[in-house]
């Protein structure tokens, strides 16, 4: 692990932070991950019946990592359809969840992730919230950046809302034509809606793709959160500092 406190950051250099809201802010990414589990298990299950090819399982710790973590939720339908060699038509965006299409496997997690904040409910982690607080005390400003659509209502089922400055979110990436992680366009978005320069902006990621992004963006920081036991993984993908709970930071 890397040093602890919040004396392992040079605030003096920092204008705004930048937060993944999944598994940095809010504790969703279990959940995340679970609805891709049962609906990639459902189409690969349907799929083997079909063409007597055998059933091999979505694995969490890797397919989910690999493949759709913090991306886009359609191109993660994309990336882990074409890890297993298939091709399925893109279909349009209103499409009923279900196994015809690109859009429709997307749609169907979307459907199975909102059922389960709705029965399990949505908590922060508090670590991170007090990290935030520090944060904004020190008059430094926020912005979450995720691909999630569901970004608004997540923050106010965790009570995280009024605390950004900025957001850019699935929505608005879309709106703006924003290329998702690992590609930096929706950070580099979001310092520029706060006005501070990439170089004065840490980006707080949990996903390798997240800390990519991060990197390619040349920010001043990219923090890491290793709740997942993956701390090496993050730095050598991009986190300059790695730590399993941004509660490590607070003073």
């Amino acid at each position: 692990m890397t040093p602890t406190g919040a004396s392992a950051i040079d605030w003096s250099r920092i204008g705004a932070v930048l937060f993944d809201l999944d598994g940095v802010l809010t504790d969703t990414a279990s959940l995340h991950s679970e609805a891709w589990k049962t609906t990639f298990d459902a189409f690969l299950r349907q799929r083997a019946e079909a063409t007597g090819e055998p059933f091999r399982e979505f694995d969490i710790q890797d397919d989910y990592h690999l493949y759709v973590d913090g991306r886009p939720r359609y191109d993660g339908v994309r990336d882990f359809l074409a890890s297993r060699a298939i091709e399925l038509p893109e279909g349009p965006e209103e499409a009923a969840p279900g196994f015809g299409s690109v859009r429709a496997l997307g749609n169907r997690k979307d459907a199975e992730v909102n059922q389960l904040f709705e029965e399990r409910g949505i908590e922060p982690f508090p670590g991170s919230v007090a990290f935030l607080h520090q944060v904004r005390e020190r008059g430094l400003k926020t912005a979450v950046v995720t691909s999630s659509a569901n970004c608004d209502s997540v923050l106010r089922a965790a009570k995280l809302d009024g605390l950004f400055d900025a957001k850019v979110d699935g929505n608005v990436a879309a709106q703006r034509s924003l290329p998702g992680k690992p590609k930096p366009d929706t950070f580099l978005a979001a310092a520029s809606d706060l006005d501070v320069e990439p170089a004065r902006a840490v980006v707080v990621e949990d996903a390798i793709s997240g800390v990519q992004a991060g990197r390619a963006g040349n920010f001043g920081l990219v923090i890491g959160v290793a709740r997942k036991g993956n701390a090496a993984d993050l730095s050598q993908n991009g986190a300059g500092l790695v730590v399993a709970d941004l509660g490590e930071l607070v003073d």
